[in-house]
């Protein structure tokens, strides 16, 4: 799917508004049947969650899966106080993009930042995060990229670290600067339902 064939799926999608909380959320339906919600920061238009959602192979609705923002997590009942459960220390992996760049946190790294290795791999299509100590390994793809068949170029890529918890940049390509500024135009077009009403498709 190319640039233009993601922007034309996007317009074409069935989309829904609603202003809550200081934020422009967006549900759009597309003709496949997947749904995608979007938030925005109201002031600063700053994407702050993307998450989709398809329906099942029996046809009813799936979970959703964050792609912006973080996963919170499904509460479980404490039955028994026995039963295990996730280390706190492990590392906690999530996206959160500026307005130039796509970003990445990984909290819980308590390594030197010369530990750390961050490379794009064009012929495998991913960002590989990994440590010369080998405590932490991680490969993932870049779905704005792949949706819009746009090359990985190591050149946009940079991290830092500082307080435990490493960050990765990839500054976007122009060809995604001028989607997301033309379809947030659009966006603020939409008329939106207010403060205080319910949109079910949303939440």
């Amino acid at each position: 799917m190319a640039v233009q064939s993601w922007s034309g799926t996007l317009k074409s999608s069935r989309k829904t508004a609603l202003l809550q909380d200081g934020k422009r959320k967006i549900h759009y339906l597309f003709t496949d049947g997947q749904e995608m919600v979007e938030e925005y920061d109201l002031e600063t238009d700053e994407l702050i969650v993307r998450k989709w959602r398809q329906k099942s192979k029996i046809g009813g609705q799936g979970q959703w899966q964050v792609e912006v923002g973080e996963q919170l997590a499904s509460p479980v009942p404490s039955l028994d106080s026995s039963m295990i459960k996730e280390n706190c220390s492990n590392p906690v992996f999530t996206r959160k993009d500026t307005k130039s760049s796509f970003q990445w946190r990984v909290r819980n790294l308590p390594y030197p930042k010369d530990v750390f290795v961050v490379s794009a791999e064009p012929s495998e299509r991913c960002i590989i995060i990994k440590t010369t100590n080998k405590k932490y390994y991680k490969k993932f793809s870049i779905p704005d990229l792949e949706r819009s068949q746009l090359p990985y170029d190591g050149s946009a890529l940079g991290f830092t670290h500082a307080n435990n918890t490493l960050i990765v940049s990839y500054k976007k390509p122009k060809e995604i600067l001028t989607l997301e500024q033309e379809l947030l135009k659009e966006l603020k077009k939409l008329k939106a339902t207010g403060e205080g009403d319910v949109d079910c498709k949303t939440q």
